[in-house]
C-alpha cells in the first residue's frame, strides 16, 4: 500500500470518526438538562485536599505574596507527587487561576519545574474585617 493510500485510509477513518462524535452530541445535552432537572451541579467537584496535604512543603515568604509554601518533587513520594501535580496541571493551575474546593485551607498552583506550591485562603469574613479595617486608616 503506497503512502498515498495509508493517507486516504487514515483520512477516511478520522472522518467517520469525527462523524461520530457529532453524534454523541444530543445525547451531552439530554444528560446535561436532566442533571439539571436534578438540581446537580455541572461543574467538576475538587478532590479531597488530603491529595495536596499529604506532600511535604516549605515555608517561604516573598515580598509580593507574603507566605506561601513550595513542595519539591524531590522531597515527596513520586506517586503522591504525581497525583497532586497531574490534578494541577490537568486543571492549568496557576498562580492567577489557583486550584482549591469549597473546604479547601488553601489554594494551590504550579510554577516552575518540580515544584508545587501553596497559600492559606482568605476567609471571607476576614476580608471584610480587612476592609472595614483599611477605610478606618
Amino acid at each position: 500500500m503506497s503512502l498515498d493510500e495509508k493517507s486516504k485510509k487514515l483520512g477516511e477513518a478520522l472522518a467517520r470518526l469525527r462523524d461520530g462524535l457529532r453524534g454523541l452530541q444530543p445525547a451531552i445535552e439530554a444528560i446535561d438538562g436532566f442533571l439539571s432537572y436534578l438540581g446537580e451541579s455541572m461543574e467538576p467537584t475538587a478532590v479531597k485536599e488530603e491529595t495536596f496535604t499529604i506532600l511535604k512543603f516549605e515555608k517561604q515568604t516573598g515580598s509580593r505574596l507574603g507566605e506561601y509554601e513550595v513542595a519539591y518533587k524531590a522531597n515527596n513520594l513520586e506517586d503522591k507527587w504525581n497525583q497532586a501535580y497531574n490534578v494541577l496541571r490537568q486543571n492549568n493551575a496557576t498562580i492567577n487561576n489557583r486550584y482549591y474546593g469549597d473546604s479547601y485551607a488553601f489554594g494551590y498552583w504550579l510554577y516552575g519545574k518540580n515544584r508545587i506550591y501553596r497559600q492559606k485562603l482568605k476567609a471571607p469574613e476576614s476580608q471584610a474585617t480587612t476592609a472595614e479595617t483599611s477605610d478606618k486608616h
